[in-house]
């Protein structure tokens, strides 16, 4: 199938955004994608699901690309997140390890499953035709359940794509500017204080997003607003979701809120955050040494700098934050500069008891956040500033 066309009638249904890992089978259409449409490259599958879910609350449809091999890579998110807050993703996902068809014996199993892993993950597919007549009534199908708000995946065979050459590609390359490491001493507040700290300084460009387990429980507890969005499940997943809704509403501050045992999950999308280097998001880590959320086990980031592999990533500014004071002047300067920017505050074990759960259910709260970002004055009411 002349893959250029296929592209051009993906174009002309919307989807215009892509993220994903490379494929053998699927390389000339990740070539197509980077040379006309926007594409980012994932460090890994999960975080492909969690970029193009990012962009599509920012208004993008959106397509991952992927081998069968990271679609399990990709089951977290595609499960916890792109099933509760019902997040419509196309995707193309290779079949590697086909049976009959000779290939690498890493792909034998793979290859038996792949189909079966859709089905129980409530994802429609169907083999993609190598006819371009008949994908095109297939784009017709798929778009109907990408209108439902239903994911729709494409298997796709060895040989189902001709050529599309990669154009020369400019590289990204971003230093860091400012690296501020920190003094021992540390006024450690609660997570509860510093996420007051942080909503304290929201005004009506600000969207927020708190990372799974107590942090978004607590941010709902403090202000259940139409900019904030709580992350369910897909742990480590809360970056790269901004990256995705960065990129795509680039004219709102998006703040990030993570912590230290969700950012270690998946500590390869600081890489991938450096890279495409989005001026208008702040990543904020509240760094307890422990995974809190579920009984208090510590985690391993006690011998992490996370200041320097930040920088090292290519975040323009990346700081260990001291106090609840300087995290709201590194926020303000943020708001102010607009630069990509990492802060690291250490905080205490100490959580609220009895937290309460968003009495909205994820869908809810993500059709309240896309009517906050358009800004429909019938269905959606926009923050005060503080």
């Amino acid at each position: 199938m002349d893959t250029k066309l296929l592209g051009e009638e993906l174009k002309k249904i919307g989807f215009t955004f892509f993220s994903g890992v490379p494929c053998s089978f699927l390389k000339s259409l990740i070539n197509y994608a980077i040379n006309e449409c926007d594409y980012v490259a994932a460090a890994n599958e999960g975080d492909a699901v969690a970029i193009a879910s990012g962009a599509y609350i920012g208004g993008k449809k959106s397509v991952v690309l992927m081998q069968n091999s990271g679609l399990t890579n990709a089951v977290s998110p595609l499960t916890s997140l792109t099933y509760p807050f019902r997040i419509p993703l196309l995707g193309f996902v290779s079949l590697r390890g086909e049976p009959g068809i000779p290939d690498e014996p890493q792909h034998e199993l793979m290859g038996q499953i792949t189909t079966q892993m859709l089905d129980l993950m409530d994802v429609e597919w169907q083999y993609l035709s190598k006819d371009l007549e008949e994908v095109k009534n297939q784009l017709i199908q798929a778009n109907e359940q990408i209108a439902r708000n239903r994911p729709f995946f494409f298997v796709v065979k060895k040989g189902t794509f001709d050529k599309e050459p990669l154009k020369k590609q400019q590289t990204s390359i971003h230093l860091n500017q400012i690296r501020q490491h920190g003094r021992a001493n540390h006024q450690m507040p609660t997570r509860y204080d510093a996420l007051c700290a942080i909503n304290s300084m929201k005004d009506s460009h600000t969207i927020q997003l708190a990372t799974t387990g107590k942090t978004g429980r607590e941010l709902y507890e403090i202000e259940d607003a139409d900019n904030n969005l709580y992350m369910v499940g897909s742990m480590g997943c809360i970056g790269s979701f901004g990256l995705g809704l960065a990129l795509s509403q680039p004219s709102k501050n998006i703040v990030v809120i993570d912590g230290d045992g969700s950012l270690l999950m998946r500590m390869g999308s600081l890489a991938t955050n450096g890279y495409y280097h989005t001026a208008n998001m702040i990543h904020i880590m509240l760094d307890n040494n422990a995974h809190e959320s579920t009984g208090g086990q510590s985690t391993v980031s006690h011998n992490i700098d996370f200041i320097d592999i930040a920088a090292s990533c290519g975040y323009t500014k990346s700081i260990l934050v001291h106090s609840l004071e300087e995290l709201k002047v590194f926020l303000q300067e943020w708001k102010m500069n607009r630069e990509l920017t990492f802060l690291c505050l250490k905080i205490s074990k100490d959580s609220k008891d009895q937290l309460a759960r968003p009495h909205m259910k994820p869908h809810e709260v993500k059709e309240r956040l896309q009517r906050f970002i358009h800004n429909d004055p019938l269905k959606g009411k926009e923050v005060g500033g503080s």
